[in-house]
């Protein structure tokens, strides 16, 4: 069943809401509305009314109002997302998390803490290190990015190589279904018997339900970390440096690359010390015990001369370090300063095929006229090429999702995925059915139903629509009205 189309909300569903989180926490106005309208993606959608949940029960009772009345919902943390997954496309609720933002324990000697989905990743780590501990998933937004929304997307990060994503390091998650039930994922303790349902969950993209608790697994923070920027003269000696270390049987905490023009424009930004006449520079970090970090680092800076490294530098102090990584972290706010807007991708391809992919890149950035920028997370072959365009110059819009169309193709030809850590949301969905056979959705659809098959939990996403692969409603609005109605509508 799909969710009813937008029509205006009752007065009467209004007072239940307000009746549940109380008046203050429903917000109406326009400018209000204006603020859940986006994420980080290029798309944006009005949602008719945002609630501000206190506690699960509340949550439980919103899902339970919309139901009642067929609208449509979704869950909203930071918005920091970048595939739409939180964007309203057909109105409805936005159910915001912002309230929900409690670590609710700590257990030092279990290693995990119980904390609320509109905790911000960040603040987990804060809240633990004192106990020599730390959330390991670290998003280059994870100043702002809530637990929540990176159990939604199993979201990566700069220091995810060695120790795995989200989903490596939730243990359960207590969730409020479609149907508005209140079920817990998983538990307290590893390998809980039974389908793993939560395995399912984490990375759905708010499509099977909303997170209102999430137990997460915390780390020992390593002994000694040595981190090095390694610069090149061209992106063919850095992608092999890449490929080398992996195959040396190194698999270093963190492995990052970064082009010339990237580069150049996060110095500008951040001013942590790069390089900006390099082609190429890979930022490497590896820990572990004191004893060992020095000669495997010293092995990782022989792998990169030996593919030409024009120089391996080392942190010296801890100051250095926070800047190499403040820098990365840096990119996407830095394509500020060469670009009014810039659309970026997510697509993942074997290690061992990043020459050809990046030469892949460089040839559809020529093609549409449009420049772009490569930051990824170069060790496990996850993409995120920045196409910079301007949205008042007509025809940019249209060239930056060729081009994106174009880049997630070029990866799934190459045995890749459409997505590594964004997640697909409005964004991607349409390139599903490129990567995925019918009967491979088919399974997927089988799996939201037995959710909860209402059609009103964060509808119309992942799932292909008749539109093509790229293409959302907000890049509608820059088709000619004869092409964007040829399209059809969403299901």
């Amino acid at each position: 069943m799909c969710a009813k189309s937008k029509r205006l909300m009752d007065a009467a569903f209004i007072r239940r809401l307000e009746g549940i989180v109380g008046a203050a926490h429903v917000l109406r106005s326009p400018g209000d509305l204006r603020n859940y309208q986006y994420d980080g993606s290029i798309d944006q959608a009005l949602p008719e009314v945002v609630v501000l949940p206190g506690s699960a029960s509340e949550v439980a009772q919103v899902v339970a109002a919309c139901n009642d009345r067929g609208y449509s919902y979704v869950a909203r943390g930071a918005g920091t997302g970048l595939s739409g997954g939180a964007v309203p496309e057909t109105g409805g609720v936005v159910i915001s998390t912002g309230r929900l933002h409690r670590i609710l324990d700590i257990d030092v000697a279990n290693r995990l803490a119980v904390v609320e989905p509109g905790v911000v990743n960040a603040d987990i780590s804060a809240a633990v290190k004192q106990h020599g501990l730390c959330f390991i998933p670290d998003p280059s937004s994870q100043a702002a990015c809530t637990i929540g929304g990176n159990v939604a997307e199993n979201s990566g990060g700069l220091h995810c190589l060695a120790y795995g994503v989200t989903t490596n390091h939730t243990l359960g998650v207590e969730i409020v279904t479609p149907e508005g039930e209140l079920v817990w994922l998983g538990g307290r303790t590893v390998d809980m018997p039974g389908y793993d349902l939560l395995g399912l969950f984490v990375g759905s993209e708010g499509t099977l339900g909303i997170a209102t608790k999430v137990i997460v697994k915390l780390t020992p923070i390593q002994e000694a970390a040595r981190t090095m920027l390694a610069v090149f003269n061209s992106v063919e000696d850095a992608s092999q440096a890449v490929s080398g270390i992996i195959a040396a049987g190194i698999i270093p905490g963190a492995l990052e690359m970064m082009d010339r023009v990237s580069t150049q424009a996060i110095e500008e930004f951040a001013h942590a010390g790069f390089p900006t006449d390099a082609e190429a520079i890979l930022i490497i970090e590896v820990d572990g015990l004191r004893a060992s970090v020095d000669e495997v680092a010293a092995d990782v800076r022989d792998v990169c001369r030996r593919n030409h490294a024009r120089e391996v530098r080392f942190a010296q102090t801890q100051d250095e370090r926070e800047r190499i990584w403040k820098g990365r972290k840096s990119a996407f706010g830095a394509m500020g300063r060469l670009s009014r807007n810039f659309y970026v991708q997510d697509g993942v391809i074997p290690r061992s095929l990043l020459p050809e992919m990046l030469r892949e890149i460089a040839a559809i950035s020529e093609q549409n006229g449009l420049q772009i920028c490569n930051v990824f997370h170069a060790g496990d072959g996850n993409l995120h090429p920045l196409i910079l365009f301007d949205e008042k110059k007509p025809g940019d819009v249209e060239k930056a999702v060729v081009a994106g169309e174009a880049i997630l193709r070029a990866c799934i030809e190459r045995g890749g995925s459409v997505s590594g850590e964004h997640g697909v949301g409005t964004e991607k969905r349409d390139c599903m059915a490129v990567q995925f056979s019918p009967s491979d959705l088919d399974v997927m659809a089988r799996v939201k139903a037995a959710f909860g098959n209402r059609g009103l939990c964060n509808p119309h996403k992942i799932f292909p629509t008749s539109r093509r692969c790229g293409e959302s409603s907000r890049r509608m609005q820059h088709l000619a009205p004869e092409t964007a109605a040829a399209t059809g509508p969403a299901f």
